[in-house]
């Protein structure tokens, strides 16, 4: 039995013998207790007033009285205001220490229930950029924290590799691409292509303004400006308008994908050639990131899906047509009003769509936990989404789950991508490693390592500090990336907590071979020494806090937290040249089990441990 365990059967127990009155194990409040009082644990009294008739500081005082006589573990006492706090045995904390030193992986054994997870899933008219990194850093570290709580975890994307946006892409390089490619370029394929769909946007915005002040342009302005309304604010607003309805480059590109949609050799070939650029540039980011996945669905054998069941439904009354044959969804007793699940013409929408790949991915692997991590703009097609599904009676539904997160955005124009709107993910990763390496460089830490060693180190510390400083934030939350203080070895970062990594590495390499058999001969453990093995025991509440909520900023928090703690006992307490042999294989030991726990974590978050830096 844990001590949280024994703390909480303990004090039911009591309420138990001393008033006679039931408690529910799994009701008995307590937290760890705050760093100002004494103690490691607290137990909230308060619910226990009417059934003993007491003052709430009288209750606790009696209850830490039967806890302390009873169980060897629970040493000493206290009462503040009607909360008791107790303090844990050191031979507990050091027995403990020693269980976990002996363990091969901090991993929960596989149980075998599945959790599948969806993210990234970009377009295929443009690179990876800031966006989607945060995107990919949730859904990676959402992904590694249920596989360490033993699920069979499937990673997924839906790659959005149809519709006029590629069109744009495919048509630009036909009119002026000349058989160029991305290797006769120079240029990574996905930023080629990227460069194909900006150009198209010049040639459109060129024609676009030749018409505004064409007759027709200040025929339209003059009939169809609302008031207060200026000539350039208004041709702002009738972009698409004329794109949809005048545009003889945008009618060219809906006329690629007509014949795209009904299969026209040579565009389907043009199509599938400069996708296969776009994927090997994604290919080459993911596996800078360090992160893949297991099955890859697309959009262009998934965006005919969710007809069949949107027939299902209209049979049985889920759904309802209207006079022009479109088909619709009344949620309004769900406070979600109507919803359109197909056009008049038969046509799919996205809402269609999303419900067919959720029926296909389910057939595919009969996962009934499945998490979507897309940006908040899209909290409410998620729960449309969900709504149907559960009316439709889908055996997964109550499982669904949208991992909403909040824009990012940068402190300075300094990264932006060669397109000059969007922040590149290659372009970030580069000058956060090229920014490692100044400070490594200026440090001088590194001499007498190799060129690739030193690059490969430069790599992890830098990946560091950009995935930590955004998975930090919690996801709802919109951030702003700081590339300077990602960077740093001081405060909340990313390389501060290797630092502390690295240091342990160090210490245990200077002690060398050490008998840690005697550290349970360690009989006082100082102040620092308890609190970084209570640490430790929180971690698996914390791994299963992070899972509950979708949220890894409780994994960087924590990590942070154990980090800060080590830095100070590395400072207060001699280890290699301790008071007694014993001191010195507690110590030891504990260095291991820090180290253990620390990289562990990063772990969960996609972060790589250096063993130097």
């Amino acid at each position: 039995m844990s001590i949280t365990e024994l703390i909480k059967e303990g004090t039911a127990k009591a309420v138990k013998d001393l008033y006679d009155h039931e408690v529910n194990v799994n009701d008995v409040n307590m937290n760890v207790t705050r760093k100002e009082f004494d103690g490691d644990y607290s137990v909230v009294v308060f619910p226990y007033t009417k059934a003993a008739k007491k003052k709430p500081e009288q209750i606790a005082d009696e209850l830490g009285e039967y806890l302390v006589g009873k169980y060897d573990d629970l040493t000493k006492y206290n009462v503040i205001k009607g909360f008791l706090n107790l303090e844990v045995s050191d031979t507990y904390w050091n027995q403990y220490l020693a269980k976990v030193a002996a363990q091969d992986t901090l991993k929960k054994p596989a149980h075998g229930e599945k959790f599948m997870i969806e993210f990234s899933s970009p377009n295929t008219n443009k690179p990876l950029h800031l966006g989607h990194i945060r995107n990919i850093l949730l859904g990676w570290s959402c992904a590694k924290i249920y596989d360490a709580l033993g699920y069979d975890v499937i990673k997924v994307q839906v790659v959005n590799d149809r519709g006029i946006a590629i069109c744009k892409s495919m048509l630009a390089w036909q009119m002026m691409g000349n058989g160029e490619t991305p290797e006769s370029a120079g240029i990574k394929g996905d930023h080629y292509v990227g460069k194909w769909y900006v150009e198209f946007e010049k040639l459109f915005q060129a024609e676009y303004q030749a018409w505004q002040k064409s007759i027709n342009g200040h025929f339209i302005f003059a009939t169809q400006k609302k008031k207060e309304q200026d000539q350039k604010t208004f041709f702002k607003g009738y972009k698409n308008t004329y794109f949809n309805n005048s545009s003889k480059i945008g009618a060219a590109a809906k006329a690629m994908l007509l014949k795209w949609e009904d299969g026209d050799t040579e565009v389907k070939d043009l199509w599938k050639k400069m996708n296969g650029w776009v994927y090997e540039g994604f290919n080459v980011t993911y596996e800078n990131l360090g992160v893949d996945f297991d099955q890859l669905y697309y959009e262009s054998d998934t965006y005919l899906l969710g007809k069949d069941n949107i027939e299902k439904g209209l049979g049985s009354g889920i759904f309802y047509k209207k006079e022009d044959n479109s088909v619709w969804i009344d949620l309004e007793d769900a406070k979600l009003d109507h919803k359109l699940v197909l056009r008049s013409d038969g046509t799919s929408v996205y809402m269609t769509q999303d419900i067919g790949t959720a029926e296909k991915r389910f057939e595919d692997h009969g996962a009934k936990q499945m998490v979507y991590v897309v940006a908040d703009e899209q909290n409410y097609h998620f729960k449309v989404l969900f709504e149907i599904m559960k009316r439709m009676g889908a055996s997964y539904a109550e499982g669904l789950h949208h991992l909403s997160y909040g824009m990012i955005d940068l402190t300075t124009g300094k990264m932006k991508s060669r397109e000059g709107t969007i922040v590149d993910a290659d372009d970030l990763m580069k000058d956060v490693i090229d920014a490692a390496r100044a400070n490594a460089v200026e440090r001088g830490e590194l001499d007498g390592l190799t060129h690739e060693e030193k690059e490969d180190i430069f790599r992890k510390i830098g990946l560091a500090a950009l995935k930590f400083f955004i998975i930090k934030v919690n996801a709802k939350k919109r951030m702003v990336f700081d590339p300077a203080k990602s960077v740093d070895l001081q405060g909340d970062t990313g390389p501060y907590i290797q630092n502390a990594y690295v240091r342990i590495q160090s210490v245990l390499r200077k002690a060398g071979e050490v008998d840690t058999s005697i550290a349970k001969e360690y009989k006082t453990l100082g102040e620092t020494e308890r609190d970084l093995i209570s640490q430790v025991f929180r971690l698996d509440d914390v791994v299963q806090l992070a899972a509950d909520n979708y949220d890894p900023s409780f994994i960087a928090n924590y990590c942070y937290d154990l980090a800060k703690t080590y830095h100070k006992f590395y400072h207060d307490f001699r280890i290699i040249n301790a008071e007694s042999p014993e001191a010195k294989a507690f110590r030891i030991q504990l260095c291991q089990v820090i180290g253990k726990t620390i990289a562990f974590g990063m772990d969960l978050l996609g972060i790589e441990m250096p063993e130097k830096m």
